[in-house]
């Protein structure tokens, strides 16, 4: 009798002890809602804190270049994408300070300060990304060098490519601006020199592509170019690419430290994006020396 007694209270261990353990590769009482989890992944492992990020998506090459090479590999790594479209910047920079969208790739540093100095913002530039240069097109000439007296030329009337469009005109050897002045604030009267006499027609950027018959010469910045499929190899000069010019990341200031922030900049540095633009940069994009 003991000698059965012992036999079963041996087996009733041994049965709690089995319950408590799950076969090699199986998952222990997985909720419903881990399992959705998971399956939204794939088989990524998921990052901590947020997972599913909002960017503002406008036309143009940035949101293309990062939905393309900077999509698939923070996927990888768990995260989920939900694009919010825009007509314009303003809209998409608007969003993103009211908290609607967690960041954009549309922009560069000195379009951020006018957009915070304007709508008391807080948005803040956190990774160089590639950047498509502004350039000098014309649809009547084929040279720099068939400028004449009394040209006129289109310029972005919005204060950041204002400003980059006299720098080039500068670069072109057709105008020279003050000694003194901030080259991310020039404007027309910072000109101390038009020894060709130049008009200048300030409008905006969307509306120089259609009007290019209009002018001798036009300064195009990069996203309008792409937008307007004009080849960017027929630009007569384009700019130097000053460092306030370099599109970037931009987040709100309270989000610039968070793991997500951080992971997407680390995608626009990582060895994979590098490899990516060596197959498919064209021509077409400047690439900081952060990301090379």
């Amino acid at each position: 009798m003991k000698k059965s007694l012992t036999i079963l209270s041996l087996l009733a261990v041994l049965s709690v002890a089995f319950t408590g353990c799950a076969a090699p590769g199986e998952n222990t009482a997985a909720s419903p809602s881990s399992s959705a989890q998971a399956g939204s992944v794939s088989s990524a492992a998921v990052p901590s804190g947020k997972t599913v990020l909002k960017y503002g998506k406008s036309q143009g090459p940035y949101t293309v270049l990062f939905e393309d090479a900077i999509k698939p590999i923070l996927e990888k790594e768990g995260y989920r994408l939900q694009a919010v479209e825009f007509s314009d910047l303003l809209q998409n920079d608007t969003a993103l300070n009211n908290g609607e969208i967690d960041f954009n790739v549309e922009q560069h540093t000195a379009y951020a300060e006018n957009f915070n100095k304007a709508y008391k913002g807080d948005l803040t530039p956190i990774s160089p990304i590639p950047t498509v240069p502004a350039g000098i097109f014309s649809s009547k000439h084929k040279s720099l060098n068939e400028i004449k007296k009394g040209a006129v030329i289109a310029v972005p009337n919005d204060a950041s490519n204002t400003s980059r469009a006299y720098v080039l005109l500068q670069k072109a050897g057709w105008i020279t601006l003050k000694k003194s002045v901030d080259l991310s604030k020039v404007k027309q009267s910072d000109i101390a020199e038009n020894k060709y006499g130049l008009s200048f027609v300030e409008m905006d950027s969307l509306n120089i592509p259609r009007s290019l018959s209009d002018f001798d010469y036009a300064i195009i910045t990069g996203s309008i170019v792409y937008n307007a499929k004009i080849d960017p190899s027929t630009a007569l000069l384009q700019e130097d690419i000053l460092d306030h010019l370099i599109l970037q990341v931009v987040v709100k200031a309270g989000n610039k430290d968070a793991k997500w922030a951080k992971d997407t900049v680390a995608a626009y540095h990582s060895d994979e994006f590098k490899s990516y633009l060596k197959k498919n940069n064209k021509g077409l994009w400047f690439v900081p020396k952060e990301l090379q």
